[in-house]
């Protein structure tokens, strides 16, 4: 629900709570899902649900529904459809009861979340100007706050990186500052269209950076990589990472538009060489006469056909020129993190705190280690690492950004020490082989999944060897190394 005061002028954002895992502590727009009892038509169903979620969220009703409800009865039914009492049920009958009340709320566009995400939504948008007489108000819960803000000057803030603004809200507000309402609704709506579409969804996770997820030959349960572009005026491709010709045209067509805006590309970055990370670099490179650079391990084994550029070296900074809010020096520094992969680099940037993490870490599950180019203590190291930087953002090949980054890599080492336990536990019973070991150690992982997991199993036997904490016999059985 884009609600809005004074034609478009200001726009009433909604702030969700921080510890929510879903955009916790991000600026957004009041909304949710559609309910049964909003209805068996589509359409309608969604509208219903816009009126009742603005409703919940911020207490504002279309005048037609206003009319029939008295101050104190408005209020309790506010709080029956926040709790899901039986009283709810009174806002259903009050649409029923005035079938153009509704009539006043706009739907200009339709967006599906793209597939980086494991949860993914259809979202239909709607506007309302805010009726006379209605005051929005927050009932702190699921959200913190509201208030109505000016697009241009809540960009501001967000480009001094003092707010965080969900992607779709910032477009939003770009459309609206740039244009003004009537102009932003439609634009909105066209490259909605777009999208639905197919065209690529570079979606805006930090001023300067968007993400583009492209689907790749990956493992499971990722289905995509998620593509970077980073800079201003000058921009950066991260892993341009589909060998895919339909999904390469629509990376091509996304920097075709960013180049027809008036920006331009600088290079192309690779955080490793895996194939679901460089399947456009030769095509790429070819096609706009862009260098790439990465880890020299990197550069040697990429497939042909792509223009060298240079070999980064843990610490080396790629100049980006002047950030989004006009601050000078603005670079990307690559960080050698081996483990995973023995050229890894991760890209943090210095105006903004957002890491491009490439195969570090995934929000979608854990990061396979396969030895001999997978080494764990040396992950767990690179893990520790990240974790220590003071990070606001962290963007992963696969799945969506990390908001949290601390806390995640935190995890990520947690989970891999309790993993370690229970390998420790398995060889305290007796001497086993790797195949006994592995449903004793991943007990909790998809059959589909388990060569991926003997493959970390190996990882971790390893770690315990090269510590003398374990020991493989001649037999190919491990056991417990003797004190």
């Amino acid at each position: 629900m884009l609600l809005t005061r004074g034609r478009g002028a200001e726009v009433y954002l909604v702030e969700r709570a921080p510890e929510l895992a879903f955009f916790g502590g991000y600026q957004a727009l009041p909304g949710g899902n559609v309910d049964p009892r909003d209805g068996a038509d589509e359409e309608r169903a969604l509208r219903v649900c816009a009126a009742r979620e603005l409703f919940e969220e911020t207490g504002v009703l279309p005048p037609g529904l206003a009319a029939g409800l008295d101050p104190g009865r408005r209020a309790h039914l506010r709080r029956d459809l926040c709790a899901g009492a039986p009283g709810a049920a009174r806002f259903w009958e009050l649409v029923a009861a005035a079938p153009d009340a509704l009539a006043p709320l706009r739907a200009f566009g339709r967006l599906t979340t793209p597939p980086f995400a494991p949860v993914r939504y259809r979202t239909r948008l709607f506007h309302l100007e805010l009726p006379p007489g209605e005051e929005p108000r927050i009932d702190p819960g699921e959200l913190c706050a509201g208030r109505f803000v000016r697009p241009a000057d809540e960009l501001a803030r967000w480009t001094r990186g003092e707010a965080r603004i969900a992607p779709p809200v910032t477009f939003l507000l770009e459309e609206l500052a740039a244009r003004g309402l009537e102009p932003a609704l439609a634009a909105a709506g066209a490259v909605c269209d777009e999208l639905e579409a197919g065209a690529l969804h570079p979606v805006r996770a930090a001023p300067g950076l968007w993400m583009a997820p492209l689907r790749t030959p990956t493992v499971p349960p990722a289905t995509t990589t998620n593509t970077y572009f980073v800079g201003d005026e000058a921009l950066y491709v991260v892993d341009p990472a589909t060998p895919y010709p339909d999904e390469q045209e629509r990376l091509f067509a996304c920097m075709d538009r960013f180049c027809a805006a008036g920006r331009r590309f600088a290079g192309i970055l690779v955080t490793h060489h895996h194939a679901d990370h460089v399947g456009a670099v030769a095509a790429a490179s070819a096609r706009y006469g862009l260098p790439v650079h990465g880890h020299r391990l990197t550069l040697d084994r990429l497939p042909p056909g792509f223009r060298r550029g240079r070999a980064l070296l843990d610490g080396d900074a790629l100049e980006l020129g002047t950030a989004p809010d006009g601050s000078p020096g603005w670079r990307l520094a690559a960080l050698h993190t081996p483990g995973h992969d023995r050229g890894h680099l991760i890209f943090v940037d210095s105006r903004y705190g957002f890491a491009l993490a490439g195969d570090l870490v995934s929000t979608l599950s854990t990061i396979v280690i396969d030895p001999p180019e997978g080494h764990m203590a040396t992950y767990l190291a690179s893990l520790a690492r990240a974790r220590d930087l003071d990070l606001a953002l962290l963007c992963p090949a696969h799945g969506p950004t990390a908001t949290r980054p601390r806390a995640l890599l935190a995890g990520f080492l947690a989970h891999r020490a309790a993993r370690e336990e229970k390998l420790v536990r398995a060889l305290a019973a007796g001497a086993r082989s790797p195949a006994e070991l592995l449903p004793a150690v991943y007990d909790d992982v998809e059959h589909a999944l388990a060569p991926l997991a003997a493959r970390s199993l190996a990882a971790g036997l390893e770690k315990l060897a090269e510590e003398r904490r374990a020991r493989e016999r001649a037999d190919g059985r491990w056991e417990l190394a003797r004190a």
